[in-house]
């Protein structure tokens, strides 16, 4: 931190000249001159403060930049695998159905004038269990597209706000230091 002079000797001459006892006016003058060596700061103090803030912003700014990045590559990388999984799954799915049908299929010829009214309930029931199940995992897909999503947004945002609030304390800073110099 840079000095500031203060002239303590005129300064006690300027408080004897208006009355004030030497003694008093020399406690007076130290006084000043500890609260000035340990409270002011110097154009000189400002403008290092100005340029530390000012790289400490863009240091920030560039680390989350690069975090930015690497969360937008770490989720679409994520994205990714869910989608391969879930036709994974659906394929998988498909098949299992598709056999299970082509068995039934099988049964109801062999047995269809003795099954016939109890093998058309059982195809009912079937059909209302698939349609529930596609119904239910296409609700699930639905769902978590719709939480990726608002995670996404939500974290979105607060990298905004994050941003926002640093750039406004950069605003801020820059602002006072405009004003001080």
């Amino acid at each position: 931190m840079s000095t500031i002079s203060f002239d303590t000797h005129t300064f006690v001459k300027h408080l004897t000249q208006a009355g004030m006892p030497i003694a008093q006016a020399e406690v007076l003058a130290d006084s000043q001159t500890r609260l000035i060596d340990d409270n002011l700061a110097t154009k000189h103090d400002l403008n290092e403060l100005g340029s530390g803030l000012s790289r400490d912003t863009k240091e920030l700014e560039a680390r989350l930049t690069r975090d930015i990045k690497e969360l937008d590559t770490k989720l679409t990388r994520d994205i990714k695998e869910l989608e391969a999984r879930l036709t994974h799954d659906i394929k998988e799915l498909e098949t299992r159905l598709s056999h299970d049908i082509k068995e039934l299929d099988t049964k109801l010829t062999h047995d269809l004038k003795a099954l016939e009214t109890k093998l058309t309930l059982n195809l009912k029931e079937l059909e209302t269990k698939l349609s529930h199940d596609m119904k239910e995992l296409d609700t699930r897909l639905k769902e978590l597209e719709i939480k990726l999503t608002h995670d996404i947004n939500e974290l979105a945002l607060r990298l905004t706000i994050r941003l926002g609030s640093m750039l406004v304390i950069a605003i801020g800073v820059v602002a006072t230091l405009v004003k001080l110099l």
